[in-house]
C-alpha cells in the first residue's frame, strides 16, 4: 500500500473501534447475561472477561491486518490461508451469521416499540415478529432506490442512535434507585454451587456478552491504512476498548442500580426503563421509538454491506455469476441484496426469539472468529520478511491470539451444552456450503470439458 494512503491516526482509529463495537446488544443483551449469571458478581465478571477476550482479539486482527493490508481483509484473508472450500463455507457462514443479526437486532428493536406504542394484548411474539418483518421489508426497498438513498438514510438513522446514547448516558445515574433484593446461586440438583457450575454460567453469559463486543474482527480492514501502525494501531484499540469497556461497565451498573438485579433478569425495554425513571412516561415512550429508529441504522447497514460481500464471492467465482447482477437504473446489487434479505426473514421466523437467534448467531460468527483469528500463525511465517518498523507486531504472541481461540471454543460448547439444536444447525450449514463448493466446482468441470 502507498505511504500517501496511511491517513488514519489514532483518534480515527480509535473512533472506528467504538463504532464497531457500540451497537444495539447492549440494550438487551444485559437481561440475558443477569438471567443466566443469577449473581451480580458473576454479571459483572462475564463483562470484564467479555472486555478482555475483545482487547486480545482486536490486537489479533490489528497484526492480520497490518500484515495482509488489502481493502475487505476480514473477507479475504479465509483465501489466502485456507483451502478454497473452507474459505467459501466460512465467508457464506459470515453471510449468514450477519443475516442472523439484522434478524435479532429487528426484534430488539420491535420489542422496544411494542412495549412503548401498543397495548398489552398486542405484546406479543408474533406482533414483534411482524415488526421486525415490516422493518427489513422498508429497508429492502430503501436500498434498492440505490447507494446514495441508503447511505443518506444511514446517516440521519446514525445521528438519531448518537443523540439517544449520548442523552441515555448523560442522564443515566440520574435515576431514582430501586431496593435492591439478594441474589442466590441455584445448581440444578440443589446442591451448593462448585467452581464447575460457575464456570458453565460464565460460558452461558459469554454468548450474549460476545454479542454486544462484537465488530472489532473488522480493525482488520485497517491494518494497513495507518500513520506509524506499530505505536498508533495498539494504541488506538486499547483507547477505543477503554472507552467501550468503560461505558458498558457504567450502563451495566446503572441497571442494576435502577431496574434492580432480580427484575433485570426478566426485563423488557431495559434502557427505556432507565429514561422513564428520570424523564417520566413520556421518556420512556420517546426513547423506545429512538432506539427502534437506532436499530434500523443496523439493519440498513447489513442490507448496505453485506451484499457487496456476496457481489465480491460471485466476481471471484465463488458464487455464481448471478451474483453480480446489478439494475440499470440505480446499479444495485439486486440478486445479492434480495438474497441477503430474504435469509434474515428466514432466520426471524425459524428462530422467533432473540434468544434462540443469539445462539445460532454467535454460534456461527465464533467459527469465523477462531478461522480468521487462526491466519495470524500462518502470517507470521509467510510475511516473516516485512521491516518490523512499519508493521505492527503485537506483544504477548502467541498468548493473546491463542486466548481469543480458546474463549471462543469455550463459548461455542456452551451454546452447544445450553442450545445444542443450534449448534448443531450451525455445524450442519458449515458443512453443507462445504459440499456445494464441491459441487458447483464439479459442475463448472463439466462445462469445461
Amino acid at each position: 500500500m502507498n505511504p500517501e494512503k496511511k491517513q488514519l491516526s489514532l483518534f480515527d482509529l480509535s473512533m472506528i473501534v467504538v463504532s464497531l463495537v457500540i451497537g444495539m446488544g447492549i440494550f438487551r443483551t444485559p437481561v440475558n447475561v443477569a438471567a443466566k449469571a443469577q449473581i451480580p458478581e458473576l454479571f459483572f465478571l462475564a463483562w470484564m472477561v467479555g472486555g478482555f477476550v475483545a482487547l486480545c482479539g482486536a490486537l489479533t486482527y490489528a497484526e492480520i491486518g497490518s500484515r495482509y493490508p488489502v481493502t475487505g481483509g476480514y473477507y479475504k484473508i479465509f483465501s489466502v490461508c485456507y483451502h478454497p472450500s473452507i474459505a467459501f463455507a466460512i465467508n457464506c457462514i459470515i453471510v449468514v451469521s450477519n443475516a442472523a443479526s439484522v434478524a435479532g437486532v429487528s426484534l430488539i428493536g420491535a420489542e422496544y416499540l411494542n412495549k412503548a406504542l401498543f397495548p398489552p394484548e398486542m405484546q406479543t411474539n408474533d406482533h414483534r415478529i411482524l415488526i421486525g418483518l415490516v422493518s427489513i421489508i422498508i429497508f429492502y426497498t430503501i436500498n434498492l432506490m440505490g447507494l446514495r438513498t441508503s447511505s443518506r438514510t444511514q446517516n440521519i438513522l446514525t445521528i438519531i442512535k448518537l443523540v439517544m446514547v449520548i442523552t441515555l448516558i448523560c442522564a443515566i445515574f440520574f435515576g431514582a434507585q430501586t431496593q435492591q433484593f439478594p441474589s442466590v446461586f441455584s445448581t440444578s440438583d440443589g446442591l451448593p454451587a462448585t467452581w464447575s457450575d460457575y464456570g458453565k454460567a460464565l460460558g452461558i453469559c459469554l454468548i450474549a456478552v460476545s454479542f454486544s463486543f462484537g465488530g472489532y474482527q473488522q480493525t482488520i480492514n485497517f491494518g494497513g491504512e495507518a500513520k506509524d501502525a506499530k505505536t498508533v494501531i495498539p494504541r488506538s484499540i486499547l483507547v477505543g476498548l477503554g472507552i467501550i469497556i468503560t461505558l458498558y461497565m457504567a450502563i451495566n451498573y446503572a441497571y442494576v442500580k435502577v431496574i434492580g438485579f432480580e427484575q433485570l433478569k426478566s426485563a423488557q425495554s431495559i434502557a427505556a426503563i432507565l429514561a422513564g425513571q428520570i424523564f417520566g412516561p413520556t421518556g420512556f415512550t420517546i426513547l423506545s421509538v429512538l432506539i427502534f429508529l437506532s436499530v434500523l441504522g443496523y439493519v440498513n447497514v447489513n442490507l448496505l454491506s453485506n451484499p457487496r460481500a456476496m457481489y465480491a464471492m460471485g466476481e471471484e467465482g465463488a458464487l455464481p455469476k448471478i451474483f453480480t447482477k446489478k439494475t440499470k437504473k440505480n446499479d444495485v446489487m439486486v440478486v445479492s441484496l434480495t438474497l441477503f434479505t430474504i435469509l434474515s426473514i428466514v432466520t426471524l421466523f425459524y428462530a422467533q426469539t432473540f434468544d434462540k437467534i443469539l445462539n445460532y448467531t454467535i454460534f456461527m460468527d465464533g467459527a469465523g472468529m477462531i478461522f480468521s483469528a487462526a491466519t495470524i500463525f500462518y502470517l507470521r511465517k509467510k510475511t516473516a520478511h516485512l521491516d518490523k518498523n512499519t508493521i505492527y507486531t503485537m506483544k504477548l504472541y502467541p498468548l493473546m491470539p491463542i486466548i481469543f481461540i480458546a474463549a471462543y471454543l469455550f463459548v461455542a460448547i456452551s451454546i452447544y451444552n445450553d442450545d445444542s439444536e443450534a449448534a448443531l444447525n450451525g455445524i450442519y450449514i458449515f458443512l453443507g456450503f462445504v459440499a456445494i463448493y464441491f459441487i458447483q466446482r464439479f459442475f463448472n468441470k463439466k462445462k469445461v470439458a
